[in-house]
């Protein structure tokens, strides 16, 4: 029986790329890069993104493969740009996606961040528009009925590094003041935490914030723990599931103050690829029906 072990034999230095393993491709990714050469992505975005690339200097990563890696970071349910790295070295049908020969290698997640920063928002939602128009042209975009919802997702920073707005002064030593003056002598972390959990008054957006991260907002999420965090609104088209709008609202702000801005977003990038479904009317007051053919509702989490 033959067992795995390292044998301390030598490998080989040169490994001929026909005898390298072959992905047996994966179908959604691969209809979905023909999708997107017969419609021009690649040279849409390369036209999109040149501004911010120099002439002179190594290769960069190309436009088409960093929206690409988005891409998978949005199918594959992945929040970070580790995660999405990690996800393109370990799959070949990743690779295939990305466009990558044997033996490239997959970017790395500094290489995705630095790419993220160098495109400005409006870039990003250029190319969220140009996608949006092949699935108007598709006939994947109805119009008709928007539904909003929202989540909530902890930013990453962390709570012991907020300051006060006022002062800059540090949360630890603002806890470590009130348990001090509670009776705890030189309070351990863990004490720490335990008091400010059970202390009443909790942290107000008002008094802090954070330094490298000033738009998160301290908020509870759904499992009752406090962190800081974002919320997230998507309006969808109901008819056919298609993500019409994306903003950022602030985490301590309720579903109903943030709502209209979302459908507002949506509603003009509806009717920027779809002239005809202009005249989506506005949210309706709870409890109100609308009877036109347009109609806007609210989806519950």
């Amino acid at each position: 029986m033959g067992t795995v072990r390292d044998d301390g034999s030598q490998q080989s230095m040169w490994v001929a790329t026909a005898d390298l393993s072959q992905s047996a491709g994966h179908p959604f990714y691969e209809r979905l890069n023909r999708i997107l050469e017969a419609a021009g992505f690649d040279a849409f975005v390369e036209g999109l993104c040149a501004p911010f690339y120099a002439v002179m200097g190594r290769p960069s990563l190309a436009p088409g493969r960093y929206f690409r890696l988005l891409l998978i970071g949005y199918f594959e349910g992945l929040d970070s740009e580790r995660g999405i790295a990690w996800r393109a070295e370990d799959s070949l049908s990743m690779r295939a996606f990305l466009r990558l020969a044997a033996p490239a290698a997959p970017p790395d997640h500094s290489t995705i961040s630095r790419t993220r920063r160098l495109f400005p928002v409006e870039t990003h939602q250029a190319v969220f528009t140009w996608v949006l128009e092949q699935l108007a042209g598709a006939g994947l975009v109805a119009g008709k009925t928007l539904g909003v919802d929202a989540t909530t997702l902890e930013a990453n920073a962390a709570m012991r590094s907020i300051v006060r707005r006022d002062t800059g002064g540090d949360y630890t030593a603002f806890l470590t003041r009130l348990a001090t003056a509670s009776g705890i002598e030189t309070p351990t972390a863990e004490e720490l935490a335990r008091f400010d959990r059970k202390r009443k008054k909790k942290t107000s957006n008002k008094d802090w914030t954070h330094p490298h991260d000033p738009d998160a907002k301290v908020a509870k999420m759904k499992d009752g723990s406090t962190h800081l965090a974002h919320k997230v609104e998507h309006a969808v088209d109901l008819e056919t599931g298609a993500v019409v709008g994306v903003t950022i609202q602030g985490a301590d702000k309720g579903d109903t103050a943030t709502m209209a801005e979302t459908l507002v977003t949506a509603t003009e990038q509806v009717e920027t690829v779809l002239p005809e479904a202009a005249g989506v009317s506005e949210a309706p007051h709870q409890g109100q029906e609308q009877e036109d053919d347009h109609t806007v509702c609210r989806h519950a989490d």
